[in-house]
């Protein structure tokens, strides 16, 4: 079985090695047609606690890890440029 990936952007990293990824979803409604956006909150597995806020990140399906954790960083896509600004 083929493992699920999400792309997302980091919203909370306040968790030792947990980052909180919000995915958006887009989708029309299924009478008005109209464009709709839900938003889908993702607690997910980082190892070296390098992903920061603002971050956009790819995570993949993994074993459950906690009680909520089911997902892991896999890559990060780009950085925020307010946590790029904090390392300098």
């Amino acid at each position: 079985m083929a493992l699920k990936e999400r792309v997302g952007t980091v919203v909370s990293d306040k968790m030792d090695k947990t980052v909180v990824v919000a995915v958006e979803n887009r989708f029309p409604h299924p009478i008005y047609q109209k464009t709709v956006s839900r938003t889908t909150r993702y607690k997910a597995h980082d190892e070296n606690n390098s992903v920061r806020v603002g971050d956009r990140v790819r995570i993949t399906e993994t074993r459950p890890l906690s009680r909520h954790k089911r997902w892991a960083v896999a890559e990060v896509l780009s950085h925020s440029p307010k946590a790029e600004e904090a390392k300098k």
